[in-house]
């Protein structure tokens, strides 16, 4: 991992990805706010994000926060805060209802116009399964869902990267067999995919898939997702994780985002609060020892985030099983 360029107070690394001649920042601020924070709310902190040093950050059609990310990126370079929108790195995701061939890049066309960007750096499949199109809502209704054709999805991911209006593609909530269906018929293998991955989620199996295939893995809730639908304080409760941050001088926060940096894992950590923005970057110039590292290997492992939103009775995944191919 190089260090990354002096930007703003603190350098963040970052690690090349595959297919791409992009670099993508290990630490991602994430938008995703349920409920919604209002656009204002968002901007605000992604501007302040931006003077902390943050240069990756990571929205979705879902979140409804492209837009407000774009009026920050416009303000940010106005004001100088940034001095050119190649300092950054922006990650999108396709949503369930524009997972087929035609809708792609049309789906994209619209997320640049949100974003008022020509490019964006990283455009991933949000979840392995199509649903009705035209319809943008969560959860999506049982009867909605589709079986997502990933071959001809694919190939419409790869046009958004040929047509130059992402540099990079991947894809988020995949499996290992689900990433071998792609693997299997991809001209440009994903360069990415973004999981839920903290140390009570370690993702040893699929972490040792994308090393082998050379798919960079990012990690979304990877202090647990406190505040959201699906996320608890379980993470930040842990108690071996207390003791290590206790011992160090840190906090829980700390201990997890340093740890995944240590396993080569990208970070999506969403806080809008200025001292926490500041806290998460705190993670560089320190380490965990052998046995901090042993002691957090054998934390009992159990997925937070299950997915049951896109199971369905009648298919095209019927179980959680199926919905992460025994990777549970």
């Amino acid at each position: 991992m190089d260090q990354g360029s002096e930007m703003g107070s603190i350098s963040i690394p970052d690690v090349p990805l595959k297919s791409s001649n992009r670099r993508m920042p290990v630490v991602g601020l994430g938008t995703a706010a349920s409920p919604f924070s209002g656009s204002e709310t968002t901007k605000l902190a992604i501007l302040e994000a931006m003077k902390l040093g943050y240069r990756h950050f990571d929205t979705a059609t879902l979140y409804q926060t492209e837009q407000p990310l774009g009026d920050a990126i416009a303000e940010a370079l106005s004001t100088g805060i940034i001095k050119s929108r190649d300092e950054l790195f922006i990650a999108s995701k396709l949503w369930c209802s524009d997972a087929h061939r035609e809708l792609v890049v049309p789906a994209l066309q619209k997320s640049l116009e949100n974003l008022q960007l020509e490019y964006i750096d990283l455009y991933v499949i949000h979840w392995p399964v199509s649903s009705k199109p035209g319809s943008y809502e969560f959860p999506i209704k049982k009867e909605d869902f589709l079986p997502m054709d990933f071959k001809s999805v694919w190939e419409a991911m790869e046009e958004c990267q040929n047509l130059g209006y992402t540099k990079a593609i991947g894809v988020s909530n995949f499996s290992c067999k689900k990433l071998g269906d792609i693997l299997a018929t991809a001209k440009i293998p994903p360069a990415a995919n973004q999981v839920e991955m903290n140390p009570l989620w370690q993702q040893n199996k699929l972490r040792e898939f994308c090393k082998a295939k050379d798919i960079q893995l990012a990690a979304y809730a990877p202090l647990g997702a406190r505040g959201t639908i699906w996320g608890s304080n379980r993470v930040m409760e842990c108690e071996v994780l207390k003791e290590i941050a206790e011992a160090k001088g840190k906090t829980v926060a700390q201990v997890c985002l340093r740890w995944a940096y240590e396993q080569g894992v990208c970070v999506v950590v969403k806080s809008f609060n200025k001292e926490r923005m500041k806290e998460n970057l705190d993670i560089f110039n320190w380490e965990l020892t052998d046995e901090e590292t042993k002691k957090i290997s054998d934390i009992p492992q159990s997925r937070g985030c299950l997915g049951e939103d896109y199971i369905s009775a009648n298919g095209p995944i019927k179980t959680i099983e199926e919905l992460w191919d025994g990777e549970t």
